[in-house]
């Protein structure tokens, strides 16, 4: 026996337990608050905005194509039926408009956008321009975004835990290294650096000088005979079997060398030296 549903207009109401997320949904994370936040208004206001949906093999049933967190506050705050509008879409058209939803909407993360993306060109065999025109965005843009891809889910991760942003994750990309890079991370998001100090700290990494002040040539004589010296005591750890690592950065301010020594007793797992940075 086929569900009856109530029509308003071209708005269909449905049983809020008959709709399905839809499986090309790119956005991965919710915040809570925000979805308490929108419960809240639902609560008190109902649900303004239709929910978009298509029919599933089981004309009961629907899959979701758009508004996944206007159906999970609907649900906190118990609302039996939701207002949809049903669209006759295939499986590509649905991934692709859940994706333009949130770019629209600004409700993905910028990792979350880039699997979404790299998903459609591997499923559904999109070139990055008929991306670029369907999405809206250069086809440089859709290069930039696959990009991110190449930092490990780890890395990943501990970028969106940090807070850090795009421009903090591409600037990684400038590292080869993956210890270098996993080094690297650790020091933006325990320091919490701003792009800029992220971006000259990996250019003293790559070895390229950051646009800074000059620093007189005898002062940078008396620096680089320490940061020798720590060099030289680097060595001799690692010749005497300990698997040490150390990072140099560089700020208007300081230069930092990090040394990273695996914890064995007698020894200290981290240490840092700092030498003020000669003025002119």
């Amino acid at each position: 026996m086929k569900a009856k549903h109530t029509v308003a207009g071209h708005i269909i109401l449905i049983e809020q337990e008959n709709i399905f997320p839809n499986p090309n949904q790119p956005r991965l994370r919710f915040d809570f608050d925000e979805l308490t936040s929108l419960a809240e208004s639902i609560r008190h206001n109902g649900l303004l905005q239709p929910l978009t949906v298509r029919r599933t093999e089981n004309e009961n049933y629907f899959e979701l194509v758009a508004g996944e967190r206007r159906l999970i506050a609907a649900r906190m705050v118990g609302i039996a039926k939701v207002p949809c509008i049903v669209m006759d879409i295939s499986d590509e058209k649905s991934a692709i408009f859940s994706l333009i939803e949130n770019i629209q909407r600004q409700d993905i993360g910028f990792f979350e956008e880039a699997l979404a993306i790299a998903k459609l060109i591997d499923q559904y065999h999109y070139s990055r321009e008929e991306l670029s025109n369907k999405l809206g965005k250069a086809p440089s843009t859709i290069a930039n975004k696959l990009r991110l891809l190449n930092l490990s889910e780890e890395m990943r991760e501990t970028i969106v835990k940090a807070n850090l942003t795009e421009r903090h994750a591409r600037a990684l990309l400038k590292l080869d290294d993956e210890k270098m890079r996993a080094r690297a991370l650790k020091i933006m998001a325990d320091k919490h650096l701003t792009v800029a100090e992220s971006e000259r700290m990996i250019a003293q990494i790559c070895g390229r000088s950051p646009k800074s002040r000059k620093i007189p040539i005898k002062n940078l004589r008396d620096v680089r005979l320490f940061v020798n010296t720590l060099n030289h005591a680097v060595d001799a750890i690692r010749k005497a079997g300990i698997d040490a690592d150390s990072v140099k950065s560089e700020t208007e301010e300081y230069i930092e060398y990090v040394v990273r020594i695996p914890k064995i007793p007698g020894t200290t797992p981290v240490l840092k030296a700092k030498t003020p940075a000669a003025s002119i």
